[in-house]
C-alpha cells in the first residue's frame, strides 16, 4: 500500500493533503493508499481533521526500503524521513522550491506549482472527479487553503487559491471567515506545549552564509501569549538548535491580524542577521516587521549574514 505523507511537524497542508491525495488514490484510480503523518499535528491540523470527520492519520514509526511512497507538502529531504532515497517514490505534489537530494527508483510524476497551497495543486488535479468527493474531503482541502494563506493574508495567496477556496465554502455552505477564525484560535492556543516543543512547532533549516539556522514561525491571533513567554524561549533556543544540528534559533511570531511579525533577538548573530536582513536597528531583544507573513516569500529569501 502507498503510504501518502508530508513533512516534519504536520501542519493543516501536511495533515490534510496526505487524506485528499489518499482518497483520490484509493476511491478514484483504484490504487490503495494509506495516509500518514510524520509526527503530532499542531494544534490547528487536529481541530481541522475534528471538525471534518476524521481520525487523526497514523504517525509513521519506519520506513522500510521499497515501500512505495507519495510525498506531499515539501521536497526536502531534511523534512522526510532518513531513508527516504531508499523508498519507492512514486509522485512528488509541492508548491515550493525545489531544493535537491532526492533520489529515486525510477522516473516519477513531480508536479510543482507557484500556489500558496497544495491542496490547491491537489483540486486541480483531481478535476471532474471532485464531484465524487465527500465532504469531509472537501472541507480539509478548504481548510489547508485557508490554513496555507493565512485567511487570503499571506503574500503566497494566488487568485487560483482565492478562487478554489471560495468555490469549495459555496459548495460547502460554509462562511469563509467563521470557519478561518475557528482555525486560527486553535493554532492560537499553544498553552499545553513547552518552550522546546513552540520552536519545533514549524520550523525549517536555512544555511545563512557559513551558519545553519532553525528558522521557526507561529502564526497567531494572541502574539502577546507567546511573547509573555519570550525570555524562557530564548534561554530553550541553544538546546533546541543542538538538537537539530543548527547553530541558531530564529522565531518569527506573526500577527495574523495586525499583518506583521515580531523576530526574538537572543543573541549578537541573530541581531546582525536580521539586522543585514531586513534594514532596521535593534535595540532590544524583539524587533517588529510590519507586513512580515510569509516565511517563504518574505523571510527566508531575503536573510543575509
Amino acid at each position: 500500500m502507498i503510504k501518502v505523507f508530508g513533512h516534519f511537524s504536520p501542519d493543516v497542508d501536511s495533515t490534510g493533503s496526505p487524506l485528499i491525495w489518499a482518497w483520490y488514490l484509493t476511491q478514484i484510480r483504484n490504487t490503495p493508499a494509506e495516509a500518514v503523518l510524520l509526527g503530532q499535528p499542531n494544534t490547528e491540523a487536529k481541530f481541522a481533521l475534528s471538525h471534518w470527520g476524521f481520525e487523526q492519520p497514523a504517525i509513521l514509526q519506519d520506513l522500510a526500503p521499497g515501500t512505495p511512497v507519495v510525498i506531499v507538502d515539501t521536497n526536502n529531504p531534511d523534512e522526510l524521513p532518513k531513508g527516504i532515497n531508499d523508498a519507492d517514490i512514486q509522485a512528488i505534489i509541492d508548491h515550493h522550491k525545489l531544493v535537491g537530494g532526492l533520489e529515486t527508483k525510477g522516473p516519477i510524476d513531480i508536479t510543482m506549482r507557484p500556489l500558496a497551497c497544495t491542496a490547491t495543486i491537489m483540486y486541480d488535479m483531481i478535476g471532474k472527479h471532485m464531484a465524487q468527493a465527500p465532504r469531509g474531503i472537501k472541507g480539509m482541502m478548504l481548510s489547508c487553503i485557508l490554513s496555507d494563506t493565512l485567511e487570503f493574508r499571506s503574500p503566497t495567496t494566488t487568485q487560483t487559491d482565492r478562487a478554489v477556496a471560495h468555490a469549495l465554502a459555496e459548495e460547502l455552505g460554509v462562511e469563509i471567515s467563521e470557519l478561518a477564525a475557528q482555525m486560527f484560535a486553535a493554532k492560537s492556543d499553544v498553552s499545553a506545549f513547552s518552550d522546546a516543543e513552540l520552536l519545533k512547532m514549524d520550523a525549517k533549516k536555512f544555511n545563512v552564509g557559513d551558519k545553519n539556522f532553525r528558522i521557526s514561525v507561529l502564526e497567531t491571533t494572541s502574539p502577546d501569549q507567546i511573547l509573555s513567554r519570550k525570555a524562557a524561549l530564548m534561554a530553550a533556543m541553544p538546546d533546541v538548535a543542538a538538537e537539530d544540528g543548527a547553530d541558531e534559533v530564529m522565531l518569527f511570531i506573526i500577527d495574523i491580524l495586525k499583518e506583521e511579525a515580531t523576530l526574538l533577538i537572543p543573541n549578537e548573530v541573530v541581531k546582525s542577521v536580521a539586522e543585514k536582513s531586513f534594514n532596521v536597528t535593534i535595540s532590544g531583544d524583539t524587533v517588529v516587521l510590519p507586513g512580515v507573513m510569509s516565511r517563504k516569500k518574505q523571510i527566508i529569501p531575503v536573510l543575509t549574514q
